[in-house]
């Protein structure tokens, strides 16, 4: 899978991704430390990737997109250590990676998993 990783994502978190065969881009990396949301998920979109972010701005932004991409990996763990970000995705990752190529919102908490399906209604 191909990953954007926002602003508020170590690019240590990316180069552990790719360890596992993804790819990545990160905002600081690619002129977009500035962009709004709505360019960085039109970006997303375009390339196919998976956004990562803190930022809960962008559940509402694809909720109310009607679309069923980017799909969404929004992180509210306690630890946000880039290595605990990426056992914490590995760990589900049998959950999530067909919810998130088919188009889904997903948020990683501590002690839940959530994922909500593109589009939605």
């Amino acid at each position: 899978m191909k990953f954007l990783l926002n602003m508020n994502v170590s690019r240590r978190l990316g180069r552990r991704l790719t360890t596992k065969g993804h790819s990545y881009r990160h905002l600081g990396d690619i002129g977009m430390a500035k962009a709004s949301d709505t360019t960085i998920v039109d970006d997303a979109r375009r390339n196919q990737e998976i956004i990562i972010t803190h930022d809960l701005d962008y559940s509402n932004l694809l909720a109310f997109s009607g679309k069923l991409s980017p799909s969404v990996i929004i992180v509210r763990l306690r630890n946000t250590h880039p290595d605990n970000l990426f056992v914490r995705i590995t760990d589900v990752w049998a959950e999530i990676e067909k919810p998130l190529l088919e188009g889904a919102i997903v948020v990683l908490e501590d002690a839940a998993l959530r994922i909500r399906k593109l589009p939605i209604p």
